[in-house]
């Protein structure tokens, strides 16, 4: 049986609402995280929580850390690091609304929410610039991908890096339709990659393949609007956050100076990162924390 929370290995999610929350009265968590427990279903929800909630306790999740700012040769990626991190999906946003509010009885005032973000599913999977996300999704054997070892309340745990992308959809809708597949390094009309893409091509700074180790992680991302503004919010599980970094230094252009193409249009607002414990049946397992 497995220890994953389930909803991280499930692609199918046709809306989803981000919520990020800061701790602020300490001495009613412990009594919060026994409502969480009872709270989480496997069903709708992916919890996750920060390294700077968890150093309250004397418990040491092997490799969790806080999101740092990263520069690359042009830009910052920034961070901005929260204590809790909750996904509540679903196919009818009624139904997600009602959800959150549960959780967010049980949550508050232990915790302030920071920010809500609400996911929708564009298109059968694709960003709103009309590609597929999420292509090169290691489905066969994620679990290998996202699971943690180890001692049990460890084993089946997950890490997971958030980051929160701001897309200018003007400027990319008046760029040429050869200029976007150049940037992404597919074509858009029938989503096949190109055998030879410029250097800045997003498909070719990410080749999971390519890095060394190789960078391995599974995508859960979904687009996301309010108002004017729109973007990704990328969400990525794996069993370290050595993917994602490598990934994220290469599009940066850390390693050989070379800019990811995504920059030509999106920006990253804020990156955090969390561990994701694992379940017990379908109970929430925090059996290895000693709050």
């Amino acid at each position: 049986m497995s220890l994953i929370q389930p909803l991280i290995l499930k692609a199918e999610q046709s809306h989803a609402s981000f919520l990020r929350f800061s701790l602020v009265e300490q001495q009613s968590l412990a009594a919060c995280l026994a409502s969480l427990v009872d709270t989480y279903n496997a069903d709708d929800s992916v919890i996750g929580f920060g390294a700077p909630l968890l150093a309250l306790n004397s418990s040491k999740i092997p490799g969790l850390k806080s999101a740092i700012s990263i520069e690359g040769v042009k830009r910052t990626s920034p961070a901005n690091q929260d204590d809790l991190w909750l996904r509540v999906s679903g196919s009818d946003p009624g139904e997600v609304m009602l959800r959150v509010q549960e959780w967010l009885a049980v949550l508050c005032p232990t915790f302030s929410v920071n920010e809500q973000v609400e996911g929708f599913c564009h298109r059968g999977g694709k960003d709103l610039t009309g590609y597929e996300d999420g292509t090169e999704n290691p489905e066969d054997n994620a679990a290998a991908v996202v699971a943690l070892t180890g001692e049990p309340g460890v084993e089946g745990s997950s890490m997971l890096a958030v980051q929160k992308w701001q897309h200018q959809m003007k400027h990319f809708n008046s760029l040429p339709s050869k200029q976007q597949d150049d940037l992404i390094g597919r074509r858009k009309s029938d989503n096949v990659e190109f055998a030879e893409s410029p250097p800045s091509a997003h498909t070719r700074r990410t080749a999971q393949e390519s890095f060394s180790p190789e960078a391995f992680m599974l995508r859960r991302s979904l687009p996301w609007v309010k108002q004017q503004d729109c973007g990704l919010n990328f969400v990525c599980f794996a069993n370290s956050f050595y993917p994602f970094e490598a990934q994220l230094k290469r599009m940066l252009g850390c390693e050989d100076g070379i800019e990811d193409g995504l920059f030509e249009f999106s920006r990253p607002l804020s990156t955090a990162y969390y561990w994701c414990p694992p379940v017990a049946g379908e109970k929430l397992d925090l059996s290895y924390l000693q709050f």
